[in-house]
């Protein structure tokens, strides 16, 4: 690799900091969300606020403090690295505005980004303040400048203004209002750009942290909390998987199959009219397999009266082997409702557990790379809505209509490929705008690049 590449890809990864950054923020203050709707009625992640004992709730609040931090060392990061760009950005539009379409295609793309930067950061400011101490009643007003930049950029996106006090980021306020009217500043420009480079100080305040006595018991803690995580979380799918399956094969051995084969007679051979249909295709088979052998000298010259009985004999073989068939089928069909009632009774029973689990592929999910996200979304969409996906659904369909016993209807499987998939491709790709837009665009654009 050349020098000017690794340059190259230096410098696109240096440009992408500030955006990487809000992003890995903006994914904790959803993370923090995410917990709030779900368990505790979308209020505050507190005992008070949810029934849960106290290790669940301490195990929330270690999660909290986790998000929490990533969002404080995240937005650093973004305040600093994106005060390194502002006067570039801002040279590189007074060059492009001798050209008029580049200049209005670059103010349109900046208009966008400033719309998505702006409500990012109102998300996470009011993530933030929500658990953070209150402050004092000078700094909770409304700051006069903030209103007037307010102003400004929603007058250049084009949108409604709105004057209602948000929770705005500490770098936007430049003053606030007294009860004297008079406009006083909160940072002076030391205090904004400060003396040293902002990285170094981060990079003391690492060392720091990393030399505190209590930082390894704070690892400690952490690797503890997540190894009992993942040791429930997998314990737990063991236990989906395991408990419907043995409840399958213990009902359908001890308790399903004794009641069957009492009850059902033996004259109904057949279930539905393709087991018949197989039947006689076998039985019709073997009898000209008979025919041919004895004709080409393989076997000994068969007479009518030998055929006859042995073309019996194969027929009394089939009717005990589709009989057998038949009741399989019926006793599948009340072995899966039993399992699925215990799968249910599972469910149902281990509402902490599923709390865990839940966390547990939050965290295996967003530790993976923009490229393994693109990569598993190709790979799931190709198989089950693909080009080559219908062939898969209906072999799983037969599948299905074997185990159960029932007909397969050629018009419903059609119907179904014709149908299933184009839906389920639209729900894909609407998950792909609302969501995954929002919380990973750089995995949406790895998806697209890759999906080309």
């Amino acid at each position: 690799m050349s020098f000017q590449s690794i340059f190259r890809t230096a410098n696109q990864w240096f440009l992408s900091t500030p955006e990487r950054a809000l992003d890995q923020a903006y994914k904790a203050a959803l993370m923090i969300k995410a917990i709030e709707d779900e368990h505790f009625k979308g209020k505050k992640i507190s005992a008070s606020s949810g029934e849960y004992t106290d290790s669940v709730i301490s195990y929330f609040e270690a999660d909290l403090k986790k998000y929490l931090k990533t969002i404080k060392v995240r937005l650093v990061e973004f305040k600093s690295s994106r005060s390194v760009f502002i006067n570039s950005d801002s040279k590189k539009l007074a060059n492009n505005r001798s050209n008029f379409t580049a200049s209005s295609q670059n103010f349109s793309l900046n208009n966008e980004q400033q719309s998505i930067i702006i409500e990012k950061l109102d998300f996470i400011d009011k993530i933030i303040k929500k658990y953070s101490a209150p402050e004092p009643l000078s700094k909770s007003l409304v700051p006069f400048s903030q209103i007037q930049e307010r102003q400004i950029i929603q007058s250049d996106i084009n949108q409604p203004l709105d004057n209602s006090p948000k929770s705005e980021p500490k770098s936007l306020q430049r003053g606030v209002v007294s009860k004297d009217g008079v406009v006083t500043d909160i940072d002076s420009v030391t205090d904004k750009t400060g003396v040293l480079p902002r990285s170094i100080l981060r990079t003391f305040n690492r060392l720091q942290q990393e030399l505190d006595p209590k930082a390894e018991e704070e690892v400690v803690k952490n690797f503890r909390n997540s190894k009992l995580k993942t040791i429930i979380s997998l314990k737990f799918i063991l236990t989906l998987i395991i408990v419907p399956i043995l409840t399958h094969q213990i009902a359908k051995t001890f308790v399903i199959s004794p009641i069957v084969d009492q009850y059902r007679e033996k004259a109904n051979i057949f279930l539905n009219v393709e087991l018949q249909e197989e039947a006689f295709s076998e039985l019709k088979h073997f009898e000209e397999d008979l025919r041919f052998r004895s004709l080409i000298g393989v076997i000994d010259k068969v007479t009518p009266e030998e055929m006859e009985e042995r073309v019996k004999e194969k027929a009394s073989e089939l009717a005990e082997e589709f009989h057998e068939k038949s009741s399989n089928a019926l006793k599948n069909i009340f072995a899966d409702l039993v399992s699925i009632a215990a799968f249910a009774l599972v469910i149902v029973t281990s509402k902490q557990e599923i709390v865990i689990l839940k966390s547990f592929m939050d965290d295996l999910v967003y530790g993976l790379s923009d490229s393994a996200k693109a990569f598993i979304i190709i790979l799931f969409t190709d198989i089950f809505v693909g080009f080559h996906s219908p062939h898969g659904w209906e072999v799983i369909l037969k599948g299905i209509s074997q185990h159960l016993g029932l007909p397969e209807n050629h018009d419903f499987i059609f119907l179904f490929i014709a149908t299933f998939p184009v839906i389920l491709d639209s729900v894909f790709k609407y998950w792909i705008f609302r969501y995954l837009n929002r919380v990973s665009p750089s995995a949406v654009a790895t998806y697209r690049n890759m999906n080309e």
